[in-house]
C-alpha cells in the first residue's frame, strides 16, 4: 500500500475555513498498528538527522504546535521526538505572559525563546496566542490603548511575518502545526480526564469557561491561518482526532524539513588531532 498523501501546507493569503478540514480524517491511511511502525521509522530518522544538526551547528529548526485545549500538543512532543538527544532541544511552553514581559511588545519573550543553531526548537502555543486568545478576549488581554486600535491583527500579523522571515534569515527554518480536533472529540477527552485519576490534574476551570468560546477560536485560527502562512513559514492543518493519524503527519513533515536542511557534522577545526595517538 502506497504512503498516505502528504499534508500541503496552507496556501499564502488563502480564506480558510476549518469547517472544511475534516479532524477526523484517515483516508489512505494503514490500520493503527502499521501507521505506528511507519511513525517509529520516522521517528528514528529525526533522532539520527538531530544528532547531525547538533553536530554541524550552523542550522536551527523550529517546531510552533497549537491547537485547542486536549488537541494533543503534549502528546505529539512524546510521540515524534522520542529519539532525540534532549542536548540539542529546546523545548519552551508558553502560559500567560509574566508582570515582566507584559512591559514589553508580544514578541520579546518569544525571540528570548528562540532556539540556537544546532538545535530543534519545540513550541508548545507560542507567539500565535496573541492573535488567538487576545483576539477572543481582548477586552481582558490586550493592554487599553491597543483595544481600539482599528488595525491591530493586521499589524500583528505583520509583525509575525517579519519576525518568521527574519529567522529564516539567520539560518533558523520555521514550521507550524495546527493541531485540528472536533468539539466533540474535545469534549470525549476531557470526560476522560475526570474518569482518569491519573490525569485529574490536567483540568482546570478554563477548560470549562472557554468551551463556550469555541467558535470564537474557530474564526480567531482561520484569520491567523490565512495571514501567516507563507513560504518560508508554512501552517499545516494536521487532523488529530486520531492521535496516531497525527503524529503520522507531524513526523513525516519534520523528518522531510530535517532531510532537506541536510545537516553535515562540521570538519575538526585542528586536523592534527585525528593524528594523534592515545597513550
Amino acid at each position: 500500500m502506497a504512503k498516505p498523501n502528504k499534508l500541503k501546507p496552507v496556501r499564502q493569503g488563502s480564506s480558510i475555513k476549518l469547517a472544511d478540514y475534516n479532524p477526523a480524517d484517515k483516508s489512505g491511511f494503514w490500520d493503527e498498528p502499521t501507521t505506528h511502525q511507519h511513525t517509529e521509522q520516522y521517528t528514528r530518522q529525526i533522532g539520527e538527522l538531530q544528532s547531525l544538526l547538533y553536530a554541524q551547528g550552523t542550522q536551527a529548526l523550529l517546531i510552533v504546535l497549537q491547537g485547542m485545549d486536549t488537541a494533543g500538543k503534549d502528546g505529539t512532543i512524546r510521540r515524534v521526538f522520542d529519539h532525540v538527544n534532549p542536548m540539542g532541544v529546546h523545548a519552551v511552553s508558553f502560559k500567560s505572559p509574566s508582570e515582566l514581559e507584559r512591559q514589553h511588545d508580544f514578541l520579546w519573550r518569544i525571540h528570548r525563546a528562540v532556539p540556537p543553531r544546532g538545535s530543534l526548537g519545540i513550541f508548545n502555543r507560542s507567539h500565535y496566542e496573541d492573535v488567538l486568545i487576545a483576539r477572543v478576549h481582548a477586552e481582558h488581554l490586550l493592554p487599553p490603548a491597543l483595544q481600539h486600535h482599528k488595525h491591530i491583527w493586521r499589524d500583528r500579523f505583520a509583525r509575525i511575518n517579519d519576525f518568521e522571515r527574519l529567522l529564516v534569515q539567520t539560518n533558523t527554518r520555521v514550521i507550524k502545526f495546527f493541531l485540528h480536533i472536533s468539539k466533540q472529540e474535545q469534549k470525549l477527552r476531557f470526560l476522560a480526564r475526570q474518569q482518569d485519576p491519573t490525569k485529574n490534574w490536567k483540568l482546570s476551570k478554563a477548560d470549562f469557561t472557554e468551551r463556550p468560546f469555541w467558535d470564537h477560536y474557530q474564526r480567531a485560527y482561520e484569520k491567523a491561518l490565512s495571514n501567516t502562512s507563507t513560504s518560508h513559514a508554512p501552517w499545516y492543518i494536521v487532523p488529530s482526532n486520531h492521535k496516531w493519524v497525527r503524529d503520522y503527519h507531524v513526523a513525516r513533515i519534520i523528518y522531510e524539513a530535517l532531510r532537506d536542511l541536510n545537516p553535515q557534522p562540521r570538519k575538526q577545526s585542528d586536523p592534527s588531532l585525528i593524528k594523534l595517538k592515545f597513550k
